[in-house]
């Protein structure tokens, strides 16, 4: 297993990303988490994550831990492929990289909804 994927099983755009990332990845590669769950919540403090935002997706792999953007970025080497192309914009930032990530979560319940049940 690569690693765990926290995330807002609220959210339809996480949701579909999620499910995205499923049909990419053999089973067993990632565990996907709600960060709203008990055992999310165990998992983070086992780790050391912190004062997270309902809106941030977390990775956490064996190395660490990745928060917003580093955190996508680091899911899509790991999904491989094509996809371990957009790891080069690790190289953009943090603060201007969140910004943008930032921008999405904030507008992501208007963009695609939310799940009226989790």
């Amino acid at each position: 297993m690569k690693g765990w994927i926290l995330y807002d099983k609220g959210c339809n755009l996480c949701n579909g990303i999620i499910r995205y990332v499923r049909t990419k990845v053999s089973d067993g590669h990632f565990r996907y988490i709600s960060h709203q769950s008990e055992e999310a919540m165990n998992i983070m403090i086992e780790t050391g994550v912190e004062d997270i935002d309902s809106d941030s997706v977390v990775y956490i792999t064996g190395k660490g831990f990745y928060i917003r953007s580093s955190a996508v970025l680091h899911i899509l080497k790991d999904i491989g492929g094509i996809w371990k192309l957009f790891f080069i914009f690790i190289l953009v930032p943090p603060f201007i990289r969140d910004y943008i990530y930032r921008l999405i979560a904030r507008n992501r319940y208007r963009w695609s909804g939310a799940k009226e049940t989790c």
